[in-house]
């Protein structure tokens, strides 16, 4: 057997390359959008990929399961409850249903309860009677967590009904298998798609029937409650991707070139609607930039806070250090975002010659942030931490609205007075604030540092 994990950092998704080397046979579970990698180490390994699982829709990312069938011919499959629900062919499988690769055997347990659809596969090196080697559990059970059932509750389902669902998903079906079988989740720390996932990237079902708060002894209320509570806000884009992935999108091009566009074209493009995203780290931002543009460096989880920043759909244009506008243009196309305009040509030779186009923002230390606080009576703290953090103490007086929740409730913060955004360390605050002065906020500041440095100047 040949058994591969793909772990996208930028993301924190996995994804899987399984084969059964006696007949060449393999298949890719949850795959991300550029697929190029996995056709190239199956090709190496003298395998032909024949099929691409589906765990659910995904909503944080566009998988690549339209590039694989395109690519080399995959089938694709899903669980039974996606049956009628995509625009191009699928394979659906049921509880219990095999697909056999050769000696390696595949496994399909239907586990609702993240989203209706959700599957988990079984893999078997030896054959369907041979003990389990590991299963594929994509948003149903990861290290620590289970998957949040709260994300569909805008589009016929509560997070309660989805709850029910995925305890006896987990109960009934999951925790019947070996204790020995390794657990290979889509998601790891920093995802969207639960609140308390861990670092590592395996485990097995023992491990986490000892460790993970959601599978300790409780009844079912209790679980529901669990984990239906201290949810962080779901990133604007979820439901946009998951509608994406039950459509027949168009194939993304990663070796189509960027189109380098001079301040002209980019401005007319602002004046059109479109959003400027601006790559660079946050002090390159801060120093000088085109003025409307929104700083998410790509550094960080670039793709999931554009996602937050922006309406889904909407055009953008690239700003960022040499080199890396295909980069950024590759990481929004994994959530759908292929509206992509261009780059701008030359920022900082651009930048120079235009100054009448660029701004500088407000950055403030701590001694800064606090004589601020002293002398504006009627400053405005907005706290764009998720619950969870804030829940760790946060600064007196300050108005929590989450980053993912902002351009919603943009009409919450009066844009006459003074504003000073904070977060945890310093990368999201940058984000918001230039999001804040891109929708005409005057006076915007944000804390560098963030809480993390607040807090740790204050008496003990």
């Amino acid at each position: 057997m040949f058994f591969r994990q793909y772990y996208l950092q930028c993301l924190s998704h996995a994804s899987y390359l399984v084969g059964d080397r006696s007949t060449g046979k393999a298949i890719v579970v949850d795959p991300q959008r550029d697929v190029d990698q996995y056709i190239e180490d199956a090709n190496a390994e003298g395998l032909t990929i024949t099929s691409v699982y589906e765990t659910h829709f995904h909503a944080d990312f566009l998988s690549g399961h339209l590039e694989l069938a395109t690519k080399v011919g995959a089938e694709i499959v899903y669980g039974n409850a996606a049956a009628g629900r995509v625009d191009f062919p699928i394979r659906t499988m049921k509880h219990s249903e095999h697909h056999s690769l050769g000696r390696v055997d595949l496994e399909v347990l239907e586990t609702p309860g993240h989203t209706p659809e959700s599957i988990c596969v079984v893999v078997r090196p030896e054959g369907p009677g041979s003990e389990p080697y590991a299963v594929l559990t994509g948003d149903t059970l990861f290290i620590g967590d289970v998957g949040r059932p709260d994300l569909l509750s805008s589009v016929g389902f509560t997070a309660d009904d989805l709850a029910y669902q995925l305890y006896d998903s987990l109960h009934t079906k999951l925790m019947l298998l070996p204790d020995t079988t390794k657990v290979y989740p889509a998601h790891g720390a920093g995802s969207s798609c639960g609140k308390n996932l861990s670092t590592e990237t395996v485990s097995t079902i023992g491990e986490q029937r000892k460790t993970n708060y959601a599978l300790a002894p409780m009844k079912v209320e209790q679980f529901v409650e669990a984990v239906t509570q201290g949810q962080s806000v779901a990133p604007l884009y979820f439901l946009f991707a998951a509608t994406k992935n039950r459509q027949a999108y168009e194939l993304f091009d990663g070796a189509e070139e960027i189109n380098m566009m001079s301040l002209a074209e980019v401005l007319q493009a602002q004046s059109k609607g479109a959003v400027v995203i601006d790559s660079r780290d946050d002090m390159s931002f801060a120093a000088g930039h085109l003025r409307g543009s929104i700083n998410v460096g790509l550094s960080g989880r670039f793709a999931e806070y554009v996602g937050e920043v922006m309406e889904p759909g909407t055009p953008i244009v690239l700003i960022g250090e040499p080199g890396t506008d295909a980069e950024a243009k590759m990481r929004l196309a994994r959530i759908g975002f292929d509206n992509v305009l261009g780059a701008l040509n030359d920022p900082v030779k651009t930048f120079v010659e235009n100054p009448d186009h660029v701004e500088r923002m407000s950055r403030l230390s701590v001694d800064a942030f606090n004589e601020r606080i002293n002398t504006i009576p009627n400053l405005a703290l907005v706290d764009i931490r998720n619950p969870g953090e804030v829940e760790l103490g946060s600064i007196s007086g300050a108005r929590h609205i989450s980053l993912p929740s902002l351009l919603k409730r943009l009409a919450e913060i009066d844009n006459q007075q003074p504003v000073v955004v904070f977060c945890a360390g310093g990368y999201r605050s940058s984000i918001a604030a230039s999001l804040l002065r891109s929708h005409g906020f005057a006076d915007v500041s944000d804390l560098i540092g963030g809480y993390s440095a607040w807090s740790a100047m204050q008496p003990q």
